[in-house]
This record gives C-alpha cells, sequence and structure tokens, in this order.
C-alpha cells in the first residue's frame, strides 16, 4: 500500500453554475478541482473563492516516494481542472501533475485543464548555447502527451512559451492585483516611478506604469570585464521618486537587491518591489531581508516557506480570486482576456 501522505487531491463542484440540463436536455458538466500537492493552501483559497466544498481524494507516494493518485469521486463526463505549480521540488510537482492529469483522463473526465500557476522550467524557452536542450518545451510536450486539454498559467516568463503547446493555453496577468495592492499601500502615485530591473523586463514594467499613470525607468546592469562585479546604471529619473520595482520571477533576488541600491544612490526616496513568482531560493530570504528594499511584495503563486512569512519586510498578497474567476469563465466559456482589460 501507499505510504508517508503529504497531502490529498481535492475535488469540488461548480454550485455557481448548477448541473442543470443543456439545450438538448442532457446534463451539464460540473466544475471539478483537484489540488496536487504543491500549493494546497492557494487551492483552498480558490475554492472558498468559489463557494465551493472541497471533497476527497488521495496522493500518496510509496516507500521510495514513488507517486500514486487516486480520485475519490466520480468525474465522468466533467470539466476538471487541476491546481499545481511545478516549484521546489519541481520534478516531483511535475510527475504529480502529469499522474493527476493521467488519472482523471482514464477516468472519463470530459475536459482536464492544468491550472499551473508557476510553470516551472519557463526559464528555459531557447538554446543559450549549442547542445543545450529548450526544456519549456520538454515541459509543454510532457502536459499535453499526459491528456492535458487546456493550461492555464500565471505570468509566463517567456510569453513564448504559449507557442510550445498545441493545445489552448490562457497566460493570466498578476497586474490587476498588483495594481489594487499598490492603490491600497501607496495612495496617490504622482511621485511613483515604475522600474524594470534589467532591460527585458520593459514591457511588464511599462504595462503596470499605464495602468497607475506612472513613468518608468531601466536598471541596466553590465560587467566591465569577466570577473568583475556587475554595474547598475539608472536610465530615467528617479531622484525624490517612490519607486516600484516590477519583475515576474525572484530567485536568488541579487538583481533586485542590486537595482534597490542603484535606484537610491540615484536619489529615490523608498524601493518596493512587487514580484509574481517568489522563488526565493537558497539565502534569498536573507539576502532580501538585509537589503535596502522598503518590502518585497510576492503574490502566493508558489507556497510561501516559513522564512518567507517570518521575514519583515516580505508580504504575500493572493491570487485565489484571479485564479477562481478564471476557472470560472473557463467552464462556463466566457472571455477570460476580459479580466484584464
Amino acid at each position: 500500500m501507499p505510504l508517508d501522505t503529504p497531502g490529498d487531491a481535492t475535488t469540488v463542484s461548480d454550485t455557481k453554475r448548477g448541473p442543470g440540463a443543456s439545450a438538448d436536455g442532457r446534463r451539464k458538466p460540473e466544475v471539478k478541482i483537484v489540488s496536487g500537492n504543491s500549493n494546497r493552501p492557494l487551492a483552498d483559497a480558490i475554492g472558498a473563492y468559489l463557494k465551493l466544498p472541497l471533497t476527497k481524494g488521495q496522493v500518496k507516494r510509496f516507500a521510495d516516494m514513488e507517486i500514486f493518485v487516486e480520485i475519490q469521486e466520480n468525474v465522468r463526463g466533467q470539466d476538471v481542472f487541476i491546481v499545481q505549480s511545478t516549484s521546489f521540488p519541481a520534478n516531483d510537482n511535475m510527475m504529480e501533475l502529469l499522474i493527476l492529469i493521467d488519472a482523471l483522463k482514464r477516468s472519463s473526465a470530459r475536459r482536464v485543464t492544468a491550472v499551473v500557476p508557476y510553470f516551472g522550467y519557463a526559464r528555459q524557452d531557447r538554446k543559450p548555447g549549442p547542445r543545450t536542450p529548450i526544456s519549456a518545451k520538454l515541459v509543454a510536450n510532457l502536459i499535453e502527451r499526459a491528456g492535458a486539454d487546456r493550461v492555464l498559467t500565471l505570468d509566463l516568463h517567456a510569453g513564448q512559451i504559449q507557442g510550445f503547446f498545441d493545445i489552448p493555453t490562457d497566460n493570466l496577468f498578476a497586474a490587476p492585483v498588483i495594481t489594487r495592492d499598490i492603490e491600497e499601500f501607496f495612495g496617490t502615485t504622482e511621485d511613483v516611478v515604475v522600474v524594470s530591473p534589467d532591460v527585458g523586463g520593459v514591457v511588464r514594467a511599462r504595462a503596470l506604469a499605464k495602468r497607475i499613470n506612472a513613468p518608468i525607468a531601466i536598471c541596466d546592469k553590465r560587467r566591465e570585464r569577466a570577473g568583475e562585479s556587475e554595474v547598475m546604471s539608472v536610465i530615467g529619473e528617479v531622484d525624490g521618486k517612490r519607486c516600484i520595482l516590477i519583475d515576474d520571477i525572484v530567485d536568488s533576488g541579487g538583481t533586485l537587491v542590486n537595482a534597490a541600491e542603484a535606484l537610491l544612490k540615484a536619489g529615490a526616496t523608498e524601493v518596493t518591489a512587487y514580484i509574481t513568482h517568489g522563488v526565493l531560493s537558497g539565502g534569498a530570504v536573507n539576502r532580501i531581508q538585509n537589503s535596502r528594499l522598503k518590502s518585497l511584495v510576492t503574490t502566493d503563486s508558489i507556497l510561501p516557506t516559513e522564512a518567507v512569512k517570518a521575514a519583515k519586510n516580505i508580504r504575500v498578497i493572493s491570487i485565489a480570486p484571479l485564479i477562481g474567476e478564471a476557472i470560472l469563465r473557463t467552464s462556463r466559456e466566457e472571455s477570460v482576456s476580459s479580466l484584464f482589460y
């Protein structure tokens, strides 16, 4: 028998929609939400937003950590959404997602949507050199071959990853959630500048700046010589301004910390960072706590660690309402993109 249960899969019925009957007299498919073990609190919060009671399933492991899944509710002909980030431990969570998809397809679910708030391997979206993989494409192939009918994800590191799938893929944006938090904590934005920590994030910074009606600036990092530390140059006017650094993924935190230091040297009065995916591996939390960042705000797309929860200058905001609304609209065949415009 399987051993060492780290958590349960959960399924829920969409009472908002109601089972009812379709125009042709057939029973309308119910919505089921299945949660893996990567981020159970987020799945619970999504269920709470949709006002749906969670029912039980099982995601267990054998003694050698082999994954075993059993969905303990009828899903035949139903519209099923699996909530599972592929964050640390990335490979375990990825296999769990694939096995959940397979279990649901073999249980005759009508449609299976992989809801992947944090899409692991997204930073490997191209060949940076000879004889290197494009791992994001491989992961897309695995999810598709496992039997997923569509994918719903959040702030992909590279937008072109949507094209790696041959099934419908919705890339949600955390910008509306971040914008509401900025409006609540910053009040007026007359003295605010949105800053991209590198040249590659300019589009993201511009989109947020447009939402809050603020100018943008860019931190340009470079190394003069191999082996020398990087130099940050600030492009744009930040003197006397409150700066908001915006990024999608923060792993080690080094770039954010260096960007904050450069902005303060350029005359910024304070620096706050907003990110979507708080990977925060290794000594990142300590690095952030000991930095000159006023605060780092991250979403709960990745389950916050105890260190993150204890950090005085790191705050977590929830994306459950955003994902819950996207799930509801997908199940009703309504527009998802209208959430962002």
